[in-house]
């Protein structure tokens, strides 16, 4: 019988939609849940494992207590077994070490977990290159190649492994940024070391890449064609990255590089923007809205990786025919092919937002583009 471990960081991605853009860190935790963060992994995590049910008799499950794992199995009607161990009301990088470590005592054959690129650190520190892992994305930041493409695809490749489906592995690279920096508007990211993960044809996310200092041209060349196009009367909610920040500094206005700012009638109307902020600003302007979002180089994320802040509400708020893709040609070969991905947090949201999008790629330069799930 297949022996499948599991692990949740219930406190992994609930920076994201309020604008902290991460979690680590006692303060920083505190302020998640005053501003009324909700926990995103035992969510995900759950997803994941209702794709299991049709399996159940075929493997045996060892998770921790409590909301680190044994109250979501729990919830999804799954029997299990705990790891030794307590967990206490709020968690932390201690418990999930504590866990990993554990697990290589109650050996698995796949160790699944559910977090962001801080919780891969904790479980490589732990469980070094040898224990075979699958990472269920529910981070804000997440440049690590760990993890699945979304909890279905998680959820796919973990049934096929149960199902006797034979899979090699490799060492894929397990990436962190440092947060403080990170809210400074500073994107410093560095090796951690690597986890062993399943070889499979499709359903990993690629590491992030991020823009080369060549792209300068490319992504002036955009901002002046959007500067061109742009409606004064409409607000255009830019998302984080060079490319779109690189709009905001054509117009002269000074942008966040990790954040989402409003821009309207060439002027920037707030900056760095949590997700209640866009529904506010969204209430007040109707239907004349736009999302202005950039892929995450190699990874081709348009929603789901860093820009938390445009929840499903918010998206649905401005609707899919306005978003508009910005990314260079640099960027676009990054992907190898691959379509944009999307991954909101809501299946549905996900399934309606797939289809072309039009793409803004240099000076009066328009591609057209798949989304997938």
């Amino acid at each position: 019988m297949f022996r499948l471990g599991l692990i949740i960081n219930p406190v992994a991605g609930m920076g994201g939609p309020v604008g902290l853009k991460g979690t680590d860190g006692e303060e920083v935790l505190r302020l998640a849940f005053s501003k009324g963060a909700v926990a995103q992994s035992p969510e995900r995590a759950s997803r994941v494992l209702k794709h299991l049910k049709k399996a159940q008799h075929k493997f045996s499950l060892l998770t921790c207590p409590g909301s680190m794992g044994g109250e979501i199995v729990r919830s999804c009607g799954l029997e299990f077994k705990t790891l030794p161990m307590e967990t206490g009301k709020v968690t932390s990088p201690d418990h999930t070490r504590r866990a990993a470590a554990l697990m290589m005592e109650h050996p698995v054959d796949l160790l699944l977990f559910a977090g962001g690129d801080g919780t891969a650190r904790d479980i490589a520190s732990a469980v070094g290159e040898n224990q075979l892992c699958l990472g269920v994305p529910a981070g804000v930041k997440i440049h690590s190649s760990v993890y699945a493409i979304s909890p279905e695809h998680a959820g796919e490749i973990v049934l096929d492994l149960i199902e006797g489906g034979r899979s090699s592995s490799f060492l894929a690279e397990v990436m962190d940024i440092d947060e403080e920096a990170f809210r400074a508007d500073q994107l410093k990211a560095r090796l951690y070391g690597y986890l062993k993960v399943p070889r499979v044809e499709k359903g990993l996310q690629a590491l992030k890449t991020g823009s080369a200092a060549t792209e300068k041209a490319s992504q002036q060349a955009i901002a002046a064609f959007f500067a061109e196009e742009m409606d004064p009367e409409t607000l255009y909610l830019i998302g984080p990255g060079s490319t779109t920040r690189e709009l905001l500094q054509w117009l002269g206005q000074e942008g966040t590089l990790l954040g989402v700012d409003a821009l309207r009638n060439g002027h920037i109307v707030k900056r760095d923007l949590n997700e209640k902020e866009c529904l506010e600003l969204l209430y007040q302007v109707e239907n004349r809205a736009t999302i202005v979002v950039t892929p995450i180089g190699g990874q081709g994320f348009i929603f789901g990786r860093g820009n938390q802040q445009f929840s499903p509400e918010v998206i649905r708020r401005v609707s899919k025919d306005h978003i508009l893709v910005v990314a260079t040609p640099g960027k676009m070969q990054s992907l190898q092919g691959s379509p944009f991905r999307l991954d909101t947090g809501d299946p549905e949201m996900d399934h309606n937002l797939c289809g072309i999008y039009r793409v803004l790629t240099g000076y009066r330069e328009i591609a057209f583009y798949r989304a997938e799930k």
